[in-house]
């Protein structure tokens, strides 16, 4: 090993990470605002139009029926076309419909730009996941992930926020709840245009490496790749057969029911505990996503850090599990508030560290197809679970049935997380070649 070979791999990685880290997470960011926002709406929103609970929970599951029929397609478009491209189509198309969610009077209108915002938004998250293997070796990947996903509890914290302005406004006659709508729709918009001018397909491509470090990038993910061929070159039907990957598929859906079925009516839940104004409960709204930034941060620094992955997954589905069923007992809402924090937070602590999972033993067309499959069965869980809580509070009249939902749900994402055994042919090509010379010198 040439003595320049270091100090070009530690440059190379940190040039990549800011180039293209904090733009990913912008987007993400953009994206689970555009995505939420209708909960924090419902807090105005499902009054003005006379919608039930089970309205309302059907019209959020609405989203998830375009958003699944399009992510596999999707993600293997990113693989095989241009990320750069779809990303910025992603992008336009979901914040001009957003625009349109501001102008429903019906719960017709309400499904249908639910769902146009589903199937304008499908495969993005995929499609990241994928485009970030292209540039981040696998020791690197929980990081990289984990600062991508800095995004969603940034969202959390910043879309409550600025619903808690919007919804007190009355602007041109236009209530506050629509203006969340129209004015969220447009950061993704201009995300879109600056998407084709900033972001880079592969960095045999990035003029704005330097020549060694391209190389140095182009050699690593391709010594990667060919570990994993070693071992099983998978075509993308026998990707989808492998019961890793089907695993994987459920443990995603399990969690993604339990965790969205919190996101969408956590605004909802506080408000009926406290009793508290609108924005008031907006604002309570932002704290688990504070604890969840450095939660996933955390968690996956150490699976990076240690290599292992299935543990740093599973003991935060634990915990959030334990969390939501605690919400039972009662008690002082300060404690109810706190295991809301709890339960939101450490599915962002899980959710890095799970889609480093499937890169593990996949590479090209079959990791892009089996991550969207992976997402858009588990976007099935937005459909079931933000219906099932409205259910669940018109047919008990209470709140403890969805905790129990919520809480039993994760931990059977627990479970089914507890069967997978997953081992890094690449982390053991590696772990070879440091051995190698050791065993020279014997």
């Amino acid at each position: 090993m040439t003595p320049n070979v270091p100090e070009v791999a530690k440059r190379t990685r940190r040039r990549i990470a800011v180039r293209l880290l904090p733009f990913v997470m912008v987007m993400y960011l953009v994206c689970q605002v555009d995505r939420t926002n209708v909960a924090f709406a419902n807090l105005r929103m499902s009054t003005d139009l006379g919608f039930a609970d089970r309205v309302y929970g059907l019209g959020v599951g609405m989203f998830f029926i375009g958003y699944v029929l399009f992510e596999v397609p999707g993600a293997i478009i990113v693989e095989r076309w241009s990320a750069r491209k779809w990303l910025a189509r992603i992008l336009i198309s979901w914040g001009l419909i957003t625009i349109l969610n501001g102008f429903i009077h019906t719960a017709g209108q309400f499904y249908v730009v639910r769902l146009l915002v589903g199937v304008s938004e499908a495969s993005f998250f995929p499609g990241i996941m994928v485009y970030l293997s292209h540039w981040f070796r696998e020791s690197d990947r929980a990081k990289a992930a984990g600062f991508f996903f800095i995004g969603a509890p940034a969202a959390s914290s910043a879309g409550a926020i600025i619903a808690g302005w919007l919804l007190g406004v009355r602007w041109l006659g236009i209530v506050g709840w629509r203006w969340l709508f129209i004015l969220e729709g447009v950061p993704p918009i201009v995300l879109g245009a600056v998407a084709l001018f900033y972001l880079t397909d592969w960095p045999r491509e990035a003029r704005w490496l330097s020549g060694d470090e391209r190389q140095w990038i182009a050699k690593e993910m391709a010594a990667e790749t060919a570990a994993k061929k070693r071992v099983r070159d998978y075509s993308i039907w026998e990707a989808f057969r492998d019961w890793r990957v089907n695993l994987l598929t459920l443990a995603w859906l399990l969690s993604l029911t339990a965790q969205l079925s919190s996101v969408y009516w956590l605004p909802t839940f506080i408000k009926r505990l406290s009793h508290l104004p609108d924005t008031r409960v907006a604002l309570l709204c932002s704290l688990p996503g504070l604890l969840g930034i450095a939660g996933l941060m955390a968690n996956s620094w150490h699976s990076d850090e240690t290599g292992e992955r299935k543990w740093h997954a599973l003991l935060p589905l634990l915990g959030a599990g334990i969390s939501f069923l605690a919400l039972c007992s009662g008690g002082h809402f300060a404690i109810a508030m706190t295991l809301f924090i709890l339960g939101v937070a450490m599915f962002y602590s899980y959710q890095p560290v799970i889609w480093t999972m499937p890169t593990m033993i996949l590479c090209e067309s079959a990791a892009a197809a089996s991550l969207g499959l992976i997402n858009s069965v588990g976007q099935l869980g937005g459909l079931a679970g933000p219906y099932a809580v409205g259910y669940l509070n018109e047919k008990t009249s209470g709140l403890q049935a969805a905790f129990v939902f919520i809480g039993v749900t994760y931990l059977l994402s627990a479970l089914v997380l507890w069967f997978i055994k997953i081992q890094s042919p690449v982390r053991e090509a590696r772990l070879r070649m440091l051995q190698q010379p050791a065993a020279e010198e014997i």
